[in-house]
């Protein structure tokens, strides 16, 4: 079987270890060299091309993002980037989404195992969705890291049996995305008007570059875009983005729809889990809820999605084509779940005559 190679590069002798280890750890994947900056790593690549490429963003003679937008416009290589929790370098990530990156990682913490053991999962299945995404042009299958229980939206929700409500006016709009949603997300949003139905969000990201993410989108949208925070109300023309690191669920109190942001533990791997969000949605919005699937690796929301639509609600996957990675989509669609496939450049003009 062939593993997919990853060259790592960051400054750190300490961190290049303990990337090294992790990603040795999993049977897929091959660690084809480290680099303590991007001139190293650049001799590497004159020598053999890696599936994909992890990077750090501050590092001496150049920086990442110097080096990821000569790559991007050079010879375009899947880069995962690999930060540090800060609000200079969460800002600096979000560029480099826009310059072409797959994800944003957070650099594991040395001291802590509960931590390291969430980064092992979390970091190896990046990589290998990397590997599969559209700038790689590949179609392999991945088999799950078996390192812990994969853990269903149970654990956070018990799914409810109850039918769904009455339809009200007001529509909540539930979106999950993963690998590639970053971008899909800015294109969606940004082409949304002002008094387009509430929004509630979950994109996997780490914790604090959720917030960068957020206040971009802000910047770029007719519509107000804000990390989530407990008991934000879901009104129109708003978008909530479920903070990294934390679950986020739909709750109602009377006509009022607002969100609960909770911890607990991996669903699917994933905490925000698109799962949590959906089960969430189809239990206290039903056929007042629209759901929307886009890009991303494995199957986060699918089973979520399928619940969304048992309750009423009208459901959306984004097609193969425009996805950076068709397996949250494919997923859904497999299960039963989705009423629609749609590109992504029809989706914001679809919602608004939805509603």
């Amino acid at each position: 079987m062939k593993k997919y190679r990853v060259l790592i590069v960051d400054d750190s002798a300490v961190v290049r270890q303990t990337l090294t280890s992790i990603f040795q750890s999993d049977k897929e994947i091959e660690v084809m060299g480290t680099a303590s900056d991007p001139y190293v790593a650049a001799h590497k690549i004159q020598e053999e091309i890696p599936d994909v490429i992890t990077l750090d963003i501050e590092m001496p003679r150049m920086d990442g993002l110097t080096f990821l937008r000569k790559i991007m416009t050079q010879h375009p290589i899947p880069v995962v980037i690999i930060s540090s929790l800060t609000d200079k370098g969460s800002q600096t990530a979000i560029r480099a989404l826009e310059y072409g990156a797959i994800s944003i990682i957070t650099k594991p913490k040395l001291d802590t195992k509960k931590f390291i053991e969430e980064s092992k999962i979390l970091l190896c299945d990046t990589v290998k969705a990397a590997a599969m995404s559209r700038v790689e042009r590949k179609k392999i299958s991945v088999t799950p890291l078996e390192v812990t229980p994969k853990l269903s939206a149970d654990v956070i929700l018990q799914k409810s049996h109850q039918s769904s409500m009455l339809k009200t006016t007001e529509l909540v709009v539930a979106v999950g995305a993963s690998t590639g949603g970053t971008e899909a997300l800015r294109e969606f949003l940004v082409a949304l008007p002002h008094d387009a139905p509430g929004i509630i969000i979950v994109q996997h990201m780490p914790e604090l570059f959720t917030r960068s993410f957020a206040n971009r989108l802000n910047e770029l949208c007719k519509i107000t875009v804000k990390e989530a925070a407990n008991n934000d109300s879901v009104i129109r023309g708003r978008a909530l983005i479920a903070p990294g690191n934390y679950h986020m669920l739909l709750k109602r109190s009377g006509a009022r729809y607002f969100v609960e942001i909770k911890s607990g533990p991996l669903v699917n791997r994933h905490r925000p889990s698109v799962d949590v969000l959906f089960r969430s949605t189809a239990r206290y919005a039903g056929a007042n809820a629209l759901g929307i699937i886009m890009t991303g690796m494995g199957d986060d929301g699918a089973k979520g999605m399928l619940e969304m639509k048992e309750a009423g609600a009208y459901t959306i996957a984004q097609d193969e084509k425009s996805c950076v990675v068709f397996g949250m989509p494919k997923e859904a669609i497999k299960l039963g779940g989705v009423d629609k496939i749609l590109p992504l450049e029809q989706m914001a003009n679809y919602i608004i005559k939805k509603t």
